[in-house]
């Protein structure tokens, strides 16, 4: 097995025997291998339903590092990430990642992630309404952010 996979498979494994939640673990290196994060599903511990494995991982990264732009950096985890999670990998650009078991496995051990593609793809209402309001209004803070050069990340 993998070290850093190892790693993460710990961490997962200490997730669950402490209850902090799913059977999720992640760390995160350098282009070099030196390791930056680790951490585990941390979502029961926490009651803070964003506090995967990964998210908490990038987070802890961003903190060590002092930055939002880990493109130097490599993430593995011990399961594919949810929709969540891949769009935190993207915006933290990281650009390879290596991970165990699949979504197919989570959804099979009851985690819910073909919700949110279901939603994607279709709005599905049941899941999510989702209602535009006073767009003439928040539109003014985008055009100031543009208007001041603000940061793009």
């Amino acid at each position: 097995m993998d070290n850093y996979m190892r790693l993460a498979k710990e961490q997962a494994e200490y997730g669950l025997a402490h209850h902090e939640g799913g059977p999720f673990g992640a760390v995160i290196t350098d282009k070099e291998g030196n390791i930056i994060s680790v951490s585990n599903n941390q979502v029961l511990k926490n009651n803070d339903p964003t506090a995967h494995a990964e998210i908490q991982a990038i987070r802890e990264a961003c903190k060590k590092l002092r930055t939002y732009d880990l493109s130097n950096c490599i993430l593995y985890t011990s399961c594919e990430p949810c929709p969540m999670c891949l769009s935190a990998i993207i915006w933290a650009n990281i650009s390879k990642i290596y991970y165990g078991c699949d979504k197919k496995d989570a959804a099979n051990i009851g985690f819910r992630d073909d919700m949110i593609y279901e939603y994607f793809n279709d709005k599905n209402e049941s899941i999510l309404k989702s209602i535009q309001i006073d767009r003439n209004e928040c539109i003014k803070l985008f055009e100031k952010y543009k208007e001041d050069n603000g940061t793009i990340y």
